[in-house]
Protein backbone atom coordinates (compact mmCIF):
# COMPACT_ATOMS: atom_id res chain seq x y z
CA UNK A 1 0.00 0.00 0.00
CA UNK A 2 2.93 2.38 1.09
CA UNK A 3 4.54 1.85 -2.47
CA UNK A 4 1.59 2.46 -4.26
CA UNK A 5 0.98 5.83 -2.35
CA UNK A 6 4.46 6.40 -3.20
CA UNK A 7 3.93 5.89 -6.94
CA UNK A 8 1.27 7.89 -6.97
CA UNK A 9 3.00 10.98 -5.21
CA UNK A 10 5.69 10.47 -7.56
CA UNK A 11 3.82 10.80 -10.96
CA UNK A 12 1.80 13.49 -9.35
CA UNK A 13 5.33 15.72 -8.57
CA UNK A 14 6.63 14.45 -12.35
CA UNK A 15 3.23 16.04 -13.58
CA UNK A 16 3.56 19.26 -11.50
CA UNK A 17 7.47 19.27 -12.98
CA UNK A 18 6.29 18.80 -16.19
CA UNK A 19 3.57 21.68 -16.04
CA UNK A 20 5.41 24.06 -14.68
CA UNK A 21 8.44 23.61 -17.53
CA UNK A 22 5.52 23.73 -20.49
CA UNK A 23 5.48 27.90 -21.16
CA UNK A 24 5.42 30.17 -24.10
CA UNK A 25 7.31 32.78 -25.24
CA UNK A 26 5.96 35.23 -22.56
CA UNK A 27 7.12 32.96 -19.59
CA UNK A 28 3.52 31.87 -19.05
CA UNK A 29 2.71 28.15 -18.12
CA UNK A 30 0.59 27.33 -21.36
CA UNK A 31 -1.98 26.06 -19.00
CA UNK A 32 -4.94 28.09 -18.55
CA UNK A 33 -7.33 26.33 -16.90
CA UNK A 34 -8.13 23.01 -15.52
CA UNK A 35 -9.85 20.80 -18.14
CA UNK A 36 -5.75 21.10 -20.20
CA UNK A 37 -4.01 19.13 -16.73
CA UNK A 38 -5.64 16.02 -17.79
CA UNK A 39 -3.82 15.62 -21.32
CA UNK A 40 -0.72 17.17 -19.84
CA UNK A 41 -0.40 14.29 -17.10
CA UNK A 42 -1.15 11.88 -19.47
CA UNK A 43 2.20 13.04 -22.13
CA UNK A 44 4.27 13.51 -18.33
CA UNK A 45 3.17 10.03 -17.69
CA UNK A 46 4.68 8.79 -21.42
CA UNK A 47 7.81 11.17 -20.40
CA UNK A 48 8.47 9.31 -17.43
CA UNK A 49 7.33 5.50 -18.94
CA UNK A 50 9.97 6.47 -22.00
CA UNK A 51 12.74 7.52 -19.63
CA UNK A 52 12.52 4.69 -17.55
CA UNK A 53 12.48 2.35 -20.92
CA UNK A 54 9.29 1.31 -20.58
CA UNK A 55 7.72 1.23 -24.21
CA UNK A 56 4.73 -0.60 -23.33
CA UNK A 57 3.74 2.22 -20.62
CA UNK A 58 4.32 4.85 -22.60
CA UNK A 59 1.71 3.23 -25.37
CA UNK A 60 -0.87 3.59 -22.42
CA UNK A 61 -1.51 7.45 -23.51
CA UNK A 62 -2.48 5.80 -27.10
CA UNK A 63 -6.27 4.89 -27.52
CA UNK A 64 -5.70 0.92 -27.86
CA UNK A 65 -7.91 0.41 -31.24
CA UNK A 66 -6.96 -0.38 -34.58
CA UNK A 67 -8.29 3.12 -35.63
CA UNK A 68 -5.32 4.96 -33.88
CA UNK A 69 -2.82 6.43 -36.51
CA UNK A 70 0.35 7.39 -36.15
CA UNK A 71 2.09 9.44 -39.17
CA UNK A 72 6.08 10.64 -39.41
CA UNK A 73 8.86 10.22 -41.98
CA UNK A 74 8.08 6.57 -43.00
CA UNK A 75 4.35 7.09 -43.50
CA UNK A 76 1.09 6.11 -41.54
CA UNK A 77 0.76 3.47 -39.37
CA UNK A 78 -3.03 2.61 -38.21
CA UNK A 79 -3.10 0.42 -35.59
CA UNK A 80 -2.49 0.14 -31.63
CA UNK A 81 -0.17 -2.89 -32.12
CA UNK A 82 1.47 -1.50 -35.48
CA UNK A 83 2.14 1.64 -33.56
CA UNK A 84 3.22 -0.59 -30.53
CA UNK A 85 5.47 -2.65 -32.71
CA UNK A 86 6.96 0.34 -34.58
CA UNK A 87 8.60 1.88 -31.86
CA UNK A 88 10.16 -1.15 -30.64
CA UNK A 89 11.39 -1.99 -34.03
CA UNK A 90 13.09 2.02 -34.03
CA UNK A 91 13.47 1.93 -30.42
CA UNK A 92 14.84 -1.45 -28.95
CA UNK A 93 16.70 -0.72 -25.67
CA UNK A 94 17.19 2.12 -23.52
CA UNK A 95 20.60 2.81 -25.34
CA UNK A 96 18.31 3.60 -28.27
CA UNK A 97 15.56 5.56 -26.40
CA UNK A 98 17.62 7.98 -24.42
CA UNK A 99 16.32 10.60 -22.28
CA UNK A 100 13.10 12.43 -23.38
CA UNK A 101 12.27 15.58 -23.31
CA UNK A 102 8.89 17.73 -24.32
CA UNK A 103 8.59 21.22 -24.56
CA UNK A 104 6.42 24.19 -25.93
CA UNK A 105 3.70 22.50 -25.35
CA UNK A 106 0.20 23.41 -26.62
CA UNK A 107 -2.94 22.26 -25.66
CA UNK A 108 -6.14 23.78 -27.61
CA UNK A 109 -9.33 22.20 -27.11
CA UNK A 110 -11.62 21.50 -29.92
CA UNK A 111 -15.00 20.27 -27.70
CA UNK A 112 -15.34 18.74 -24.73
CA UNK A 113 -14.08 15.44 -25.59
CA UNK A 114 -11.59 16.73 -27.80
CA UNK A 115 -8.12 18.27 -27.77
CA UNK A 116 -5.45 19.59 -30.44
CA UNK A 117 -2.01 19.24 -28.81
CA UNK A 118 1.37 20.94 -30.69
CA UNK A 119 4.51 20.84 -29.01
CA UNK A 120 8.52 19.96 -29.27
CA UNK A 121 10.26 16.80 -28.05
CA UNK A 122 13.89 16.23 -28.19
CA UNK A 123 16.03 12.90 -27.61
CA UNK A 124 19.59 13.21 -25.63
CA UNK A 125 21.58 9.84 -26.59
CA UNK A 126 25.12 8.72 -27.01
CA UNK A 127 24.55 8.26 -30.54
CA UNK A 128 23.45 11.77 -30.89
CA UNK A 129 20.47 13.82 -30.12
CA UNK A 130 17.60 14.29 -31.81
CA UNK A 131 14.09 16.26 -32.03
CA UNK A 132 11.38 17.74 -33.76
CA UNK A 133 7.70 18.56 -33.28
CA UNK A 134 4.72 16.85 -32.85
CA UNK A 135 1.39 17.61 -33.35
CA UNK A 136 -1.32 14.96 -31.39
CA UNK A 137 -5.17 15.12 -31.35
CA UNK A 138 -6.78 13.81 -28.31
CA UNK A 139 -10.20 12.18 -27.42
CA UNK A 140 -11.38 11.95 -24.01
CA UNK A 141 -13.09 8.13 -23.38
CA UNK A 142 -14.47 6.75 -20.08
CA UNK A 143 -10.88 5.99 -18.99
CA UNK A 144 -9.39 9.15 -19.66
CA UNK A 145 -7.79 11.10 -22.46
CA UNK A 146 -5.93 9.17 -25.14
CA UNK A 147 -3.84 9.75 -27.85
CA UNK A 148 -5.91 9.12 -31.18
CA UNK A 149 -3.80 10.38 -34.09
CA UNK A 150 0.28 11.30 -33.42
CA UNK A 151 1.99 13.21 -36.69
CA UNK A 152 5.81 13.19 -35.45
CA UNK A 153 8.15 15.09 -37.65
CA UNK A 154 11.93 15.33 -37.17
CA UNK A 155 14.02 18.74 -37.38
CA UNK A 156 16.09 18.62 -40.54
CA UNK A 157 19.74 18.07 -40.23
CA UNK A 158 21.88 20.85 -40.48
CA UNK A 159 25.44 20.77 -42.61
Amino acid sequence: MKLRALSTLAMASVTLVFLASHRNSAGMTRVEDASRAPILAVLAEQQAAWNRGDVDEFMKGYWNSPEVSFAGSSGVTRGYEAVLTRYRKNYPDTKAMGHLEFSEVEVRPLGKDAAFVLGRWHLTRESGESGGVFTLVFQRFAGGWKIVHDHTSLNAKTP
